[in-house]
């Protein structure tokens, strides 16, 4: 602890020290090497490889093996920026982490304390009903929030299936991505846009893209259920013949979800100013967001009985898992999103020069969220069309341009940072945590790469091409 707190108190005064004293400050995504990117791959890989081929060492040391990646890209960073290293990783831990920890942490709290009870059967057209609910619901409280929701009742519900990893999958596919399409609330980047001024309701306009995905999906997903549901056999024994009514318990919990709701949505609305924490600069509704979310979250945790999260099977391990993790995924992934920031600058410049039409922007902001971030990679090739369209015009003046000239880029880019986090496991947070739950409710998922090469390439890809050949040709 002593050599932390060490390494925590010259990592801070490094910002006193510029790091090009006297010259003119560089950016730092036009000086970055490309290896710079390898600590990140490694973190992936990690992610990928490890639970498969090391499952023991992965479950005790998933953190240290987070932290190794971490350190090997901030050391190198700070011998070669200093302070600029500093200022970046301050602002990724303190602008981007805690904002997203915070609220997947307060959405799994609330959500975790609202438990169906009764009896209800996994046949595949109650599964089928219960994942396109999901989809719905997800634009309104959060990817986070719906999965959180429904996926233990959808556990609970198939408990005596055998193939339950395919439900699952499905389930990430739409309800933790695809469902957050229509409104800012539902995921992260479309709250980005909303506030850089894109009208709240303006990605109603994605309603066609999303139920064009969800129907093809869901049709998908019907069938395969029926399939094995006959495969099994399922049976119902006479002791399980009883039926219990539905009902929910932990209600209280909506009002505190309504709460996080509406303190995400007066973030966007009102302008109180800014403050700096550590020299960053964050804007205050931002923070009293983060404040009303973590009182809901202590609300809930107060006025839910115990016993109540005891049956619906909540522990604390997936969300842990999430913050390691992904604590070690924002700092990797530092370097690579500063590059392409850096734009022809950069690097990465070959990706972005690449971008030229709606469909290559669907595919290659999808392509990217689908490892890195989903909110930055939107807001990288938000700027990309801004300025190929409207260079030098202000970014409010040109994203109104934007939508009323070139509306078909702005949902390429959308549809694309909101369908693609389901293509990996780390695409979307969501998908994590559901696969944790699944885990411990006795579900066997897939591995990384399993779950792509398995389902999501050869599910999704043809989903996504007819979106192209549809909408962005």
């Amino acid at each position: 602890m002593r050599n932390i707190l060490k390494f925590i108190l010259i990592f801070l005064s490094l910002s006193a020290y510029p790091a090009f004293a006297g010259e003119e400050v560089p950016n730092i995504g036009e000086t970055l090497p490309l290896y710079s990117v390898i600590p990140f791959v490694g973190m992936l890989l990690s992610i990928a490889l490890f639970p498969l081929l090391a499952p023991k060492f992965w479950h005790h040391h998933f953190g240290k093996v987070s932290a190794f990646w971490a350190i090997i890209t901030i050391i190198p960073l700070l011998i070669g920026y200093k302070g600029i290293a500093v200022d970046e990783t301050l602002h990724v831990v303190i602008g981007d982490y805690l904002p997203f920890i915070i609220l997947l942490g307060s959405l799994y709290t609330v959500s975790g304390g609202i438990l169906l009870r009764g009896t209800l059967r996994g046949t595949p057209l109650v599964n089928t009903i219960m994942i396109a609910l999901g989809t719905f619901l997800a634009s309104w409280m959060g990817t986070t929030g719906a999965s959180m929701l429904l996926i233990r009742p959808f556990l609970r519900a198939n408990a005596d299936r055998k193939n339950r990893a395919f439900m699952v999958v499905f389930f990430i596919f739409l309800v933790s991505n695809i469902g957050g399409a229509l409104t800012p609330l539902g995921d992260p980047p479309l709250f980005l846009g909303f506030l850089r001024k894109v009208p709240f309701f303006w990605t109603f306009r994605l309603i066609p893209h999303m139920i064009v995905a969800s129907v093809i999906i869901l049709a998908i997903y019907f069938l395969l259920d029926t399939y094995f549901y006959k495969k099994e056999e399922i049976k119902i024994s006479p002791d399980n013949n009883t039926k219990e009514p539905l009902r929910l318990d932990g209600t209280v919990n909506f009002i505190f979800l309504t709460g996080i709701i509406f303190a995400v949505l007066l973030s966007g609305i009102v302008d109180w100013g800014e403050i700096s924490i550590f020299a960053v600069h964050r804007s205050v509704q931002d923070v009293v967001r983060d404040g009303l979310l973590i009182l809901m979250a202590a609300l809930s945790i107060i006025f839910t009985k115990r016993k109540v999260r005891e049956d619906n099977a909540f522990t604390w391990s997936p969300i842990e898992e999430v913050a390691i993790l992904f604590i070690g995924i924002f700092l990797t992934m530092l370097p690579c999103l500063k590059m392409l920031q850096a734009g022809p600058k950069g690097e990465l410049a070959f990706i972005i020069n690449t971008v030229r039409e709606p469909a290559h922007y669907f595919w290659i902001t999808g392509a990217l969220s689908s490892f890195l971030d989903n909110a930055p990679t939107y807001l990288t090739f938000l700027n990309t069309a801004l300025g190929a369209f409207y260079p030098g015009v202000a970014e409010t003046e040109a994203v109104q341009m934007l939508i009323k000239e070139h509306p078909d880029y702005l949902k390429a880019i959308s549809a694309g940072a909101v369908f693609y986090g389901a293509v990996t496991y780390i695409g979307n947070a969501p998908n994590f945590m559901v696969r944790s739950i699944a885990e411990e409710a006795g579900t066997e998922m897939p591995s990384f790469f399993g779950y792509m090469i398995k389902y999501s390439l050869p599910v999704l890809m043809p989903v996504f091409i007819i979106i192209t050949l549809i909408f962005f040709r």
